[in-house]
């Protein structure tokens, strides 16, 4: 099976395609393309897949999306997200295929597109282009209306003839056809659905309403003098149509900029590339087809595919949506360059090192699909209420027009369109994902990966911040500085054992004697490692052989009660080496510590946090470093269960806990702490436990993300009391018949934008490393 994630395939492109084409993805080859194996890799196990949902603007349209995809045996789980329109399905290849799921969706009406589809962005610009058209025709027949329904308006009694009013009149219900029949094509097709299906959707009371009032105003133009020909309401509509199709054409393109950062990211893959073929030369193949060991050319301009090393030429790329740097960096002939990032330098040649989701971009795409789709707690408390609203809206208009019947009848229509309009919760069930998902594209943007929505309201809580010390307050890889041997022993040849035994562990430590080795040597060490166990936060044992049938040799590497050695009286990092005769040597590292240090933790200091280390190595090494970072509370000699225990004690007294570790040996505390932020460069994404990965190499995104979230809180609350003060006020003015129906579209239209145009001011400010 060829693994392509996220570059979809020919046979992907199914956004024309009839229900049938859907057969297409009961391939498993191409199930890589939208989704991942959960059992690795069998194709007949769990898949999780992801897929644009379209047609689907509000909360009640993402239950009914659920429910089919539910409904259908072999899938174990559906979740959709209305503000970003997407769906997560894990379902089981043994009972079902991807074409069962996406034809069930469909027949509900909404029609499901494979995430990584390549046609995606340019359906959407046609959807757009298309809704702008809907409003142009909208707001050039308001106008024309308005001009036709104001003389109605000023003129006293015998400034105007019957005939005369007449004509206006049906001249303004002729420019109020091409509404009715175009602008307002997908709330009636949109309510029609619904009712086919036996449900309530928000867009059913915006329908009814259009129609009641189209109904009294034609019966008032074709039987002026009929009990219904007193008032005509086609102003009214025309302008409602207007102003809800304002309201949801800006609603879109606010939505599409604050959570538009994952489709950003997932489109940076070329669709093709120039690989070279068995004759040197070098001809365009669809990037699926790509192997390991390949050779590839990337033109400047264009993204590198794939991650690999550059073989020929000098060039420069743009990595900032993948490491969170903001500047081009170097990539000479020579240097590593990361799929998903871009070539703005000079044409390069690269060798492919690896692919699909072997890929530190496809890991970070997992993580920004995983965190779109995810429904924050408010979110799902909105969601509940949004159902159950509808349902008393429309009781709500059948009352009042009820009422109102009695009174007056022509009235008692319009005071009934006014309810239903006026009480749509759209507002409601935008409050929260908008402005969740608004901040995690910024965060994005500025180097830091969400997730988990949910951690967002949990950092804005946050009193007290937790550092690891290595790889996270100092550098990624320290330095080694010295070197210690027993007798016998050259202290080359200890670091060469150690170098062997270190080369499988990601640890900042074993990677700075690997370094000291290749600094030297530029060569691999000349043991063979036989066998290798890492003990978390202690270090590693293992056999090593100098040649295949020769003896092997026991070893220990790690901290100095794990071998068994007494500490050296050194305020720095210390690492062991010991063999079944006891000691052999110590390394002692120099950590630098981040330029950035000190200000990120003066700044938390500023916003109120109490901050504390919490350090593996020696007391004296992580007193030196808090001391140069400016940390008042530091521990040292704390294991991964020991470290554990602290931050339990901390959540003990109340406090909201942070942690910011580098994912290795953290992952206890990573997952028990409110909060977490793992450093990307140290652990591979997708083991991290954090709720926040940070891929800028600077600590200063923390306090800004936890400024962030208390703003992103802030947004949400105004969000929802603005959507809960709106239907207070609107409708008992509805009720009392004091809100006519444009008025109503209005206030429903304008209660949608506030909250999306809201939530866009955290898109608006970035962080300081997007900034930068």
């Amino acid at each position: 099976m060829e693994a392509a994630l996220p570059s979809p395939s020919s046979a992907m492109n199914l956004s024309a395609a009839p229900q049938s084409a859907w057969s297409l993805l009961d391939d498993p080859a191409e199930w890589p393309g939208f989704g991942r194996a959960l059992d690795d890799g069998d194709a007949t196990g769990r898949w999780e897949s992801q897929a644009v949902v379209e047609g689907m603007h509000c909360a009640a349209c993402a239950f009914t999306v659920e429910a089919a995809l539910r409904q259908v045996p072999g899938v174990l789980s559906a979740e959709v997200n209305a503000a970003s329109r997407r769906a997560r399905v894990v379902w089981s290849a043994a009972a079902v295929k991807p074409s069962r799921w996406f034809a069930a969706s469909e027949s509900a009406g909404y029609r499901l597109v494979p995430a990584a589809d390549m046609l995606a962005s340019a359906r959407r610009a046609r959807e757009s282009r298309l809704a702008l058209w809907r409003w142009l025709v909208a707001g050039l027949c308001m106008m024309q209306v308005m001009m036709y329904a104001y003389p109605a308006y000023i003129a006293q009694p015998g400034d105007m003839t019957p005939d005369a009013a007449q004509l206006l009149r049906w001249a303004s219900w002729v420019l109020t056809l091409p509404v009715l029949l175009f602008s307002c094509g997908p709330f009636f097709r949109s309510a029609w659905r619904d009712l086919r299906q036996r449900r309530i959707g928000m867009d059913l009371p915006v329908a009814l309403g259009i129609a009641i009032t189209f109904v009294v105003s034609t019966a008032a133009t074709f039987d002026p003098g009929g009990p219904l020909g007193h008032e005509l309401y086609l102003d009214s509509l025309t302008m409602f149509v207007f102003f809800l199709l304002t309201g949801r054409w800006l609603e879109a393109r606010l939505r599409d900029r604050t959570a538009g950062a994952l489709d950003a990211l997932m489109n940076r893959l070329p669709d093709s590339v120039l690989r070279r073929n068995a004759t040197g030369e070098f001809e365009r193949v669809a990037l699926r087809r790509l192997a390991v060991g390949d050779i590839l050319r990337v033109l400047p301009g264009e993204a590198f595919p794939a991650d690999g090393r550059v073989i020929a030429g000098d060039t420069a790329a743009d990595e900032a949506l993948i490491t969170g740097e903001s500047s081009p960096v170097p990539r000479p002939c020579g240097s590593r360059v990361l799929a998903g990032s871009h070539n703005v330098g000079a044409m390069a040649e690269v060798r492919v090192e690896a692919l699909g989701p072997d890929t530190r971009f496809a890991q970070i795409v997992a993580l920004m699909e995983s965190a779109s789709l995810e429904k924050p707690r408010l979110a799902k408390l909105a969601d509940r209420a949004a159902r159950p609203f509808l349902l008393a809206v429309l009781a709500a208009a059948a009352a009042a027009g009820a009422f109102w019947w009695q009174i007056d009848p022509g009235k008692a229509l319009m005071v009934a369109v006014a309810v239903l309009i006026v009480t749509c919760p759209c507002a409601l069930s935008l409050a929260t994902p908008a402005a969740m998902l608004a901040s995690a594209g910024t965060l994005a943007r500025g180097g830091v990966l969400v997730r988990n929505l949910q951690a967002l309201e949990a950092l804005a809580a946050v009193d007290t911040v937790v550092f690891d010390k290595t790889g996270t307050l100092t550098r990624d890889t320290p330095r080694l500085d010295r070197v210690y041997s027993r007798q016998g022993v050259r202290p080359g040849d200890a670091v060469e054992l150690a170098a062997a035994l270190a080369a499988q562990s990601l640890h900042p430590a074993s990677r700075a004697l690997v370094q000291a080795w290749r600094d030297q040597h530029r060569s691999a060490p000349g043991w063979t490692l036989v066998r290798l166990a890492e003990r978390a936060g202690e270090g590693l044992e293992g056999q090593l052989c100098r040649h295949a049938a020769g003896p092997l040799r026991e070893l220990r590497l790690g901290s100095a009660a794990f071998c068994g050695v007494a500490p050296l009286r050194a305020e720095a990092a210390q690492v062991y080496l010991c063999d079944g005769q006891g000691w052999v040597a110590s390394f002692v590292l120099a950590e630098d510590l981040r330029a950035d240090a000190a200000a990120a933790v003066a700044e938390l200091d500023a916003q109120g946090q109490s901050v504390w280390l919490l350090s593996g190595d020696s007391g004296a090494a992580a007193r030196e470093v808090a001391r140069r970072a400016g940390i008042g509370m530091a521990l040292g000699d704390c294991t991964p269960e020991e470290k554990l225990r602290r931050l339990q004690d901390l959540q003990s007294q109340g406090r909201a806990v942070a942690m910011v570790g580098d994912g290795l040996n953290d992952g206890p505390v990573l997952a028990h702490a409110h909060a977490s932020f793992a450093f990307g460069r140290a652990v591979p994404l997708a083991r991290a436990n954090a709720d926040f990965v940070v891929l800028a190499d600077s600590l200063g995104v923390v306090p800004e993300a936890i400024a962030q979230a208390r703003r992103t809180l802030r947004v949400v609350r105004q969000n929802l009391w603005w959507a809960a003060g709106y239907n207070a006020l609107c409708v008992p003015l509805a009720i009392a018949g004091w809100l006519p129906p444009w008025l109503a579209g209005l206030g429903m239209a304008a209660s949608s934008l506030a909250v999306v145009l809201n939530a866009a001011r955290l898109a608006a400010r970035p962080l300081r490393a997007e900034a930068a």
